[in-house]
């Protein structure tokens, strides 16, 4: 029979109750009432034992410390003769979280703010949990400076040990800084100190539209940081901030803030020494220095030469160096000497390097691009060169590579390549439009990375408005082990150029070539090649009177074998859309003596990217191409291999292929362009991150300056009876070039490459070709 019973009132007053019951000795504990909580967790709480002498005052403190779990929403103890019977009464669980008003933060961040302080579904619902909830997702809003924000809580029985929560939140608006002062400052003024900080206080009406003036506890620690860094870097080795507050006003609508600072005293930098094993000459490691000795201290350029040093040492094999420089302030209260702590470690080999996201590509096609093997000393020099090398071939939309230490090897890591595979850039659709060629359509390939081997092909038939094309090649750019590539391809192309902006003709053209690529270094190459073709020229009642007499004197077709040679230098980041590096090619183009067509033609391009930002998402691109072209005899140069000028690629805002010198018209045709055997372009480009878009590297835009025309050096001859109405004139005039200024993209689409651009021509003359609004979808032979 039971002889005590402890309920809830009485634990939390027994202690101070005369009612007393003789002390027995535990034979048993027997828990009832449990349904969800094991009987394990009331064990491993209850401080009682079997054989345990207990008596009252002993069984009101178990009970207490039972109590204390949270688990348990009542308690009683009973005897049943020896046996101790512990009674409980479970608190319900949380079957379902409801949160609703809110808009500035999602439901998720909201639960995982919750989940962190113990709180979610199929959790007990302690008497604390509703207080702990509040303050939780108070403390969430007040980290983005929203104090005046309310929370409310219904909790609702939905069956037998089971509600459901309903949060209810007023999320209110953000604090404004109304002031933010400064103490303790001498060496510079309130106001050049807050020009470092992107807080604002009180900007005024028209300004806080485009201020910082909300606060927050993250954007106040982001500003306080960079206060303390640029002390630093100005010397004041011993800048402290000692206190910051944060108040703020009864209505919670505004935040003042204050500072204290103490400054010390401005440093120059005294004796510079390095400590430990430098690897390295230690004339080298001062070269690498970009502090030194009687400059003003600066933490950055402490930690850019630490950096520099510390990439040698990764470049020498060293992958787990550590440089740090230590400052250590002198007696005389304005020197610091540096001194540069060097561990270099034991030299790291790669013990295995691997490729993940490349489901298309070859591992053995990425294997070859490596400079950094398995096996050989960890290089990070070697490391990043491959992984730009990677990106360089255009098959990727992002390389990043990771180094891990080897568990249990101290002088071992592992390297891995993270790839993002994207649509080759030379992918090209089988329906596709350009203003110049007018609907393309037909059956083809051209893939770079052909099946993931790394060849390129392409192969095809296509036709559109101004051409009929047939044609198969095919390169490996890896022939021999070297890295010596090898092409060839075969083609027919019919072209009707009238309906093209060039002058009124059309050719018919047959050819084979077979080219061969010698890499010099890790970022130029040699190409050299030879192509013969067989090439027919047909006229009409329109066509220009150059053409006429270039076809009357040297026929109507022509076989002509050419050789080409060519230097590249690719320093680009990557090969599609590229933000940063350099590109140079120079070539030259050979009509062989005994053809019936005998040339030379030079090509130079260049382009030259600027990032204006870490993450190269803002840069500035210069390009310029020079051509110049001429015959080796007297004979006129081929007119079907001028240079042509306008439109995309070219100076946009003018229609494609109309820049240069004017034909002379018969038959009331169009005195259109034959192009020049002189080019000269380039242009300028502000690249920017396009706004609200997650993928930046298969989408650019930008802001462009174009300019350039070709130039004839030596008028063709026209028909007797049109040479009294020639307007030809000769030379290169720079004067003569054309200007445009607009907005273009470029987008990476699935079915291949859209580009498209708005520009306007600055300074179009009468009877140019002008374009505003100009595009091109997938891509041509």
């Amino acid at each position: 029979m039971k002889i005590k019973t402890i309920g809830l009132a009485t634990l939390l007053t027994a202690c101070a109750q005369a009612a007393h019951a003789a002390p027995f000795t535990v034979s048993d504990i027997r828990v009832e009432g449990l349904q969800r909580v094991s009987a394990a967790s009331v064990f491993n709480a209850f401080p009682v034992n079997t054989n345990d002498q207990v008596d009252d005052q002993e069984l009101a403190f178990a009970a207490q410390k039972l109590f204390e779990t949270g688990l348990f929403e009542d308690i009683q103890l009973a005897r049943e003769g020896n046996v101790l019977v512990v009674e409980v009464e479970e608190r319900p669980t949380i079957s379902q979280l409801n949160i609703e008003g809110n808009e500035q933060l999602t439901d998720d961040d909201l639960r995982n703010g919750l989940k962190q302080a113990g709180i979610s579904e199929g959790q007990v619902l302690q008497l604390s949990t509703i207080d702990e909830m509040k303050r939780e997702l108070e403390g969430l809003y007040q980290s983005q400076g929203r104090y005046s924000a309310r929370i409310d809580t219904d909790v609702t029985p939905v069956g037998e040990g089971r509600v459901r929560v309903d949060i209810n939140i007023t999320e209110g608006t953000v604090a404004k800084i109304r002031q933010i002062n400064i103490v303790g400052n001498d060496a510079f003024s309130d106001e050049v100190l807050l020009d470092q900080f992107e807080l604002e206080d009180d900007p005024g009406l028209f300004f806080g539209w485009f201020s910082s003036d909300e606060y927050s506890r993250e954007a106040l620690a982001g500003d306080l940081e960079r206060l303390r860094s640029w002390y630093l870097d100005r010397g004041y080795v011993n800048f402290e901030i000692t206190s910051s507050q944060v108040s703020i006003s009864p209505d919670k609508s505004r935040i003042f803030v204050t500072i204290n600072v103490d400054e010390g005293n401005r440093y120059k930098v005294g004796s510079i020494s390095f400590l430990g094993d430098l690897k390295v000459a230690e004339s080298q490691a001062r070269e690498l220095l970009q502090i030194h000795a009687g400059e003003t201290f600066s933490r950055s350029k402490v930690v850019a030469s630490s950096e520099a040093m510390r990439s040698r040492l990764g470049a020498e094999g060293f992958a787990f160096a550590q440089v740090d420089g230590v400052p250590e302030v002198r007696a005389d209260g304005e020197t610091v000497d540096l001194a540069f702590q060097v561990t270099p470690g034991r030299r790291a080999y790669v013990r295995r390097i691997q490729f993940v996201g490349n489901t298309t590509t070859r591992d053995e096609v990425l294997r070859r691009e490596l400079i950094q093997m398995e096996g050989a000393p960890a290089s990070t020099e070697s490391i990043s060169q491959s992984r730009q090398r990677l990106e360089r071939l255009g098959f990727f939309k992002q390389v990043e590579v990771q180094t891990e230490p080897v568990p249990g090897e101290a002088d071992q890591l592992d390297v891995t390549y993270n790839v993002e595979e994207q649509p080759s850039g030379s992918i090209s659709a089988s329906l596709g439009y350009s203003q110049s060629a007018g609907v393309i359509y037909g059956a083809s390939l051209s893939q770079n990375n052909f099946l993931g081997s790394g060849n390129r092909v392409n192969v095809g038939a296509q036709k559109s408005d101004t051409y009929t094309s047939i044609n198969f090649g095919f390169t490996d750019p890896y022939w021999t082990l070297d890295g010596i590539s090898r092409g060839y391809n075969f083609y027919y192309r019919e072209t009707d150029y009238e309906d093209s902006d060039i002058s009124t003709y059309s050719t018919d053209a047959l050819g084979a070539g077979i080219n061969f690529g010698y890499p010099i270094n890790e970022l130029s190459r040699m190409n050299f090649g030879a192509n013969i073709e067989s090439l027919e020229i047909k006229t009409y009642d329109d066509t220009p009177s150059e053409i006429e007499r270039y076809v009357q004197d040297q026929g109507e077709s022509a076989e002509t074998l050419s050789l080409t040679s060519s230097w590249t230098r690719n320093n680009l980041n990557r090969g599609i859309m590229p933000t940063a590096g350099s590109y140079q090619r120079l070539s030259l183009e050979l009509g062989v003596p005994g053809s019936d067509a005998e040339y030379y033609k030079a090509r130079a391009e260049a382009r030259k990217f600027f990032p204006l930002n870490e993450s190269e998402t803002w840069s500035l691109k210069f390009s310029g191409e020079l051509g110049y072209a001429d015959s080796f005899n007297d004979e006129p140069y081929p007119f079907y291999e001028n240079f042509l000028g306008g439109g995309l690629g070219s100076v946009r805002g003018y229609t494609s292929n109309t820049l240069g010198p004017k034909t002379t018209e018969r038959n009331s045709g169009d005195d259109d362009t034959l192009g020049g055997n002189v080019l000269v372009q380039g242009s300028m480009e502000l690249i920017f991150p396009m706004p609200f878009v997650e993928d930046q590297r298969s989408v650019q835009p930008s802001l462009f300056i174009d300019a350039g025309n070709t130039f004839l050096t030596s008028c063709y001859d026209v028909l007797e009876e049109d040479a009294n109405r020639q307007t030809c004139d000769d030379g290169v005039d720079l004067g003569e070039l054309r200007y445009s200024a607009g907005v273009g993209v470029s987008w990476l689409t699935p079915v291949g490459p859209l580009t498209f651009s708005v520009a306007e021509p600055l300074n179009d003359e009468d009877g140019d070709d002008t374009q505003v609004f100009q595009f091109s979808l997938g891509q041509t032979f």
